[in-house]
């Protein structure tokens, strides 16, 4: 099903967010739209909303499971502007939002749904889950100038650290459970990364409920939300892996020709498996086995 704009899916196509949990992609360019609404599909989720601009086409295969909806992705605030607006749409709700060539892993999501992982974390009375955002890159910059692979893609297997986050409120000191995570290309190229952009922590998947509101930072208005786990013991983490700030990277004229190679001494080959990810640390299972 197509829609003209989010009023038009907010007012005509609601029912569809009745089947949950419902991933959000926002799709700003044309690479890897396809294999990202597939990749989502495939791992449960129950509706998968394609927010996109009109002149992009989408393969027939897709275009009959995805909800499509006319969007500008690339606009000022466009991000908040649509996660908020599908939030008092439809409180009780889980959802999850990425970008374009962004592809979410949880532990053992080969075998088991994303259904099953959020029926886990239900039940251990959370409402959010963190989840990094893990840049992958192509190994050959020649071959894939815009830094995207699929079959060549590799990653950071080390270099990634946490700060407190700091409560203005409180005189500066550090909030309970929250942590500024930082790493990957974001940390290696920051001369080229904005400060407010240098995060690489997103609270990504989320229940709706009245009044919540996603902030510009990739975090929610109830603090609760933010946390990494719960005050008695680890929680589930997921992981986005991302080939958004590599393409950016090089394909934004300030940077591009600064960079000759993202590959580094620890750079490692993305297998496509949540068992690497565990292994390096890049999310929790917490009590989930």
């Amino acid at each position: 099903m197509r829609y003209g704009s989010l009023d038009e899916f907010l007012t005509n196509g609601r029912a569809a967010l009745g089947k949950g949990p419902v991933a959000m992609v926002l799709v700003e360019d044309d690479v890897e739209v396809s294999t990202t609404l597939r990749h989502h599909l495939q791992i449960g989720f129950g509706t998968v909303l394609a927010l996109m601009p009109a002149a992009f086409d989408l393969p027939a295969d897709v275009t009959e499971t995805v909800h499509r909806i006319d969007f500008d992705a690339t606009a000022d605030g466009a991000v908040t502007v649509a996660v908020n607006r599908v939030i008092g749409a439809a409180p009780g709700l889980w959802f999850y939002y990425c970008f374009n060539a962004e592809y979410l892993f949880f532990p053992f999501c080969e075998t088991r749904s994303v259904g099953e992982l959020l029926t886990f974390h239900a039940e251990e009375r959370r409402d959010a889950m963190l989840t990094y955002v893990v840049d992958l890159y192509a190994e050959d910059l020649g071959k894939h100038p815009d830094a995207v692979s699929l079959e060549q893609a590799f990653l950071d297997r080390s270099g990634y650290y946490a700060l407190a986050r700091l409560d203005p409120a409180k005189e500066g000191a550090p909030k309970e459970r929250q942590l500024d995570f930082f790493g990957g290309l974001r940390w290696r190229f920051e001369e080229h990364i904005p400060p407010t952009r240098r995060k690489i922590d997103r609270i990504g998947i989320f229940r709706a409920k009245p009044g919540l509101i996603l902030r510009g930072d990739h975090t929610f208005s109830d603090e609760e939300y933010n946390t990494y786990a719960c005050p008695w013991h680890h929680n589930l983490t997921a992981t986005i892996c991302s080939f958004r700030t590599a393409k950016a990277l090089k394909t934004n004229p300030g940077s591009t020709h600064d960079i000759n190679t993202f590959k580094w001494h620890n750079s490692a080959p993305f297998e496509w498996h949540s068992r690497q990810l565990l292994d390096l640390g890049l999310m929790e299972p917490g009590q989930w086995f």
